[in-house]
């Protein structure tokens, strides 16, 4: 075992990461969001991910007893018995390489920050599951089929909640009604959402694995005095390697250059991943500029407008340009650095 690390205080406010944990594990139970994202039960990629710092911890002179806690109620979820069916199968395996991959690379990197960290850990899983598809019996077409299997098995459930809303509530099945929402134009929505998340899979399985990493991370660093790295900065002040343009770039040309057609969705993946990724560093651009606590406070009201049925379509396309104005800032923050060419007034 290597030398205790140095003992640092805990991480105070547990209050914007309670929050950013609620909706880590409940908004993807959303009908719309269970149409889309892969995984639905994002316990199954937190909890591991937790438990891996917690041993990493542990190796580094932390508390014995946190990572044996964390470990034990990690292997109580993965155990739990599950609908039927390979797509379980697979979230656990994708759960376990994650969490393995993400302790092995804080093992051998503890001067790096989260956030290299991190992409190391994606790239490492998608090569051994790219790796095992190639010689297993799991191929990549029968992982496909899994996946369309349970996005169909969603929406039917997703359906079977939606008319028997609509025949307990007639009233508001009336209203629903009138603003074009039928039973009829839900399921079609439903299934287009499941076509487009079934080819965006990969990206999407990344972007939601970065993020359980993420909030496991800042939880471990509030639960243990034992340092594994620099804790999560602020939204403001993230960013990451210019380089990573050069995956947009590849996504582009990938999408555009008729000849690379047959790498088929690798560029609309490549696009939502980076795109996702600079997006979010629009924010943080965004949130250097803005009073304390706007930014957080017009993504609170937009998503609680997206429980009324007559303001969602508008939070929907407010969404919409937000990320669109996001994504734009910063990529253009590759080149142009918007916050080194003025200070916020405070």
């Amino acid at each position: 075992m290597t030398d205790a690390a140095e003992p640092a205080p805990s991480e105070r406010g547990w209050g914007k990461l309670l929050l950013a944990l609620a909706a880590f594990l409940f908004l993807p139970l959303m009908p719309p969001l269970r149409a889309l994202l892969p995984v639905e039960e994002t316990l199954l990629l937190l909890l591991p991910a937790l438990a891996a710092c917690c041993l990493v911890g542990w190796w580094a002179g932390g508390r014995f007893l946190l990572a044996l806690v964390w470990v034990g109620l990690a292997a109580w979820v993965l155990v739990q018995p599950a609908v039927p069916g390979s797509f379980y199968n697979l979230v656990r395996g994708w759960s376990l390489l994650l969490a393995g991959g993400f302790g092995l690379v804080c093992l051998l990197g503890p001067q790096r920050p989260f956030f290299p960290r991190a992409l190391a850990t994606l790239g490492l899983a998608l090569v051994l599951v790219l790796a095992m598809s190639a010689r297993g019996p799991l191929t990549l077409g029968r992982a496909r089929q899994a996946v369309e299997t349970e996005f169909a098995r969603r929406n039917t459930e997703s359906m079977s909640m939606f008319r028997s809303f609509a025949t307990d509530h007639p009233d508001m099945s009336k209203a629903m009604l009138q603003m074009g929402t039928s039973p009829e134009a839900v399921d079609t929505e439903l299934k287009v959402l499941a076509q487009a998340g079934t080819t965006l899979v990969p990206s999407l399985l990344l972007l939601e694995s970065l993020i359980a990493l993420a909030l496991g991370w800042a939880t471990f660093h509030r639960l243990s005095r034992t340092r594994l790295g620099v804790p999560l900065g602020h939204l403001k002040d993230f960013r990451f390697n210019d380089q990573l343009v050069w995956g947009l770039i590849a996504g582009l040309a990938i999408v555009f250059v008729p000849a690379l057609d047959f790498l088929g969705g690798t560029g609309q993946n490549l696009l939502v991943f980076f795109g996702a990724l600079y997006a979010f560093r629009g924010f943080g651009v965004l949130s250097w500029f803005l009073a304390p606590g706007a930014l957080a406070a017009t993504l609170f009201v937009g998503f609680a407008m997206l429980f009324w049925p007559v303001l969602s379509t508008v939070a929907v396309l407010g969404f919409m340009l937000l990320a669109l104005a996001a994504f734009g800032l910063g990529l253009g923050d590759t080149w142009a650095d918007w916050r080194r060419r003025a200070r916020p007034i405070t």
